[in-house]
């Protein structure tokens, strides 16, 4: 029996859904950790229909970005590998860092729902302040999950009233 990808994600939303809270930190952190595509921000939009909204985009916020972080620590190993052969160059970046307000680009990042792993694992490479690293990439998260976590929980209680009306 095919199981089709609408069917397949229904069981992974409605699984999520019993797990509250934990199941959408869990979500989040896995989905940033991992080197595999998810739609967090489906899940989020979803969620914040469900539950607290607000609650919703803090916990996706904080855990996406702790789930980032791996991918930043694996560019801090990678650090002494290419730090022999290009010190210069990655002292010269690390400076540009600090010269163009990377913190303002790294929040960029984070306020799309796109993948952030050249980023985070370039920022682990150059040795990028960590605290400034993950303060610009939550506080980016922190905007995109509040965006989507509203637009799930005003839509979706929109639409309940419409229904409702017409029914």
């Amino acid at each position: 029996m095919a199981v089709s990808l609408m069917d397949f994600l229904f069981e992974v939303f409605a699984f999520l859904d019993q797990l509250g809270y934990i199941g959408l930190a869990i979500t989040s952190m896995l989905s940033s950790a991992l080197f595999i595509p998810f739609p967090l921000p489906i899940v989020v939009f979803t969620m914040g229909a469900n539950m607290n909204p607000i609650l919703v985009a803090l916990i996706a916020a904080l855990f996406s970005t702790v789930g980032s972080s791996v991918k930043y620590l694996i560019g801090l190993g990678g650090k002494e590998i290419l730090e022999k052969k290009y010190e210069k160059e990655i002292s010269k970046v690390r400076e540009a860092f600090e010269k163009y307000k990377f913190f303002w680009w790294l929040f960029a990042v984070g306020l799309t729902p796109f993948p952030d792993d050249p980023v985070s694992i370039f920022c682990g490479i150059v040795k990028y302040d960590f605290k400034k690293y993950f303060l610009s990439m939550f506080l980016g998260r922190l905007v995109l999950y509040l965006v989507v976590s509203l637009a799930g929980y005003y839509s979706i209680s929109a639409l309940v009233k419409i229904i409702n009306v017409t029914t």
